[in-house]
């Protein structure tokens, strides 16, 4: 039987292909962007704050998401040193690209004088409705997926067919776990989007850490592409630290630290 193929290239621009990634993840800023901004307005973040922000970080974002990447392969990339910056033929990773956006963050508050932790409640339902998308990129790309399951299983998930016939690799069928994160982290933006009105400040950004960080650690789990320190898959243990950083933020802000405000009415 011949399964169908969706080719990885959206587009040709004089002649040089435009993948579908590239247009996912561009699209993906732009409407996290948007997002961000209406969310700033509201708490009377100076205009174009947040486009400033975004600006410094992507460039930032890139370059740490691939020193990540190339650290926990150092292995591969110390007997080829002429590919560490051969980041069109993949290799980045997202939490590298988060480390690289917080710092980021911390300095351009620090700079503007604007509160660190009002930035990063803003951003946090961002962060989630992007990497709802973005994991698509992935399925273009036949990436981030997992170990190999039947097609008749895959069925009983409902999942449709044309994510069933491309996750057809190497002769099995894998487990699409970048449609899993797709679609925890779409929960978990809408239930950020639905409960923030009611959280105090710090609290959003921390129930992204522990929303995202279980997810993750769940998920890394099933994937066959981990990065590695010894026998420990280094983003589950960077998803069990941000998950207890959340669930320990939230437990002193709600019983020890008697300033805390409500994100809305006293921001």
């Amino acid at each position: 039987m011949i399964y169908n193929y969706i080719d990885p290239v959206a587009f040709y621009l004089f002649s040089r292909p435009v993948y579908w990634y590239g247009v996912i993840i561009s699209l993906t800023i732009f409407i996290c962007y948007y997002i961000a901004e209406i969310e700033a307005r509201k708490l009377n973040i100076p205009k174009d704050t947040m486009l400033d922000l975004l600006l410094i970080s992507i460039p930032v974002s890139i370059i740490s998401a691939r020193i990540y990447y190339v650290i926990f392969r150092w292995d591969y990339y110390s007997k080829n040193k002429n590919e560490i910056i051969a980041i069109w033929d993949g290799g980045i990773a997202i939490y590298g690209g988060l480390i690289g956006a917080l710092i980021v963050t911390i300095i351009f508050s620090k700079k503007r004088n604007i509160s660190l932790i009002k930035l990063l409640d803003i951003i946090a339902p961002s962060l989630l409705l992007g990497q709802t998308l973005g994991r698509w990129g992935n399925f273009f790309n036949k990436e981030a997926y997992g170990e190999i399951i039947s097609r008749e299983v895959l069925e009983k998930f409902y999942i449709p067919e044309f994510i069933i016939k491309n996750m057809y690799i190497a002769g099995e069928y894998r487990h699409p776990t970048f449609l899993y994160e797709s679609i925890w982290c779409l929960i978990a933006f809408i239930i950020l989007i639905l409960i923030r009105k009611y959280l105090y400040i710090g609290e959003i950004v921390s129930s992204y850490f522990i929303l995202y960080g279980l997810e993750r650690f769940i998920i890394e789990g099933m994937r066959t592409d981990s990065l590695y320190i010894g026998a420990f898959r280094v983003s589950q243990l960077l998803s069990i630290i941000i998950a207890i950083i959340g669930i320990i933020y939230i437990i002193y802000n709600r019983f020890i630290n008697k300033n805390n405000k409500i994100y809305y009415i006293n921001s």
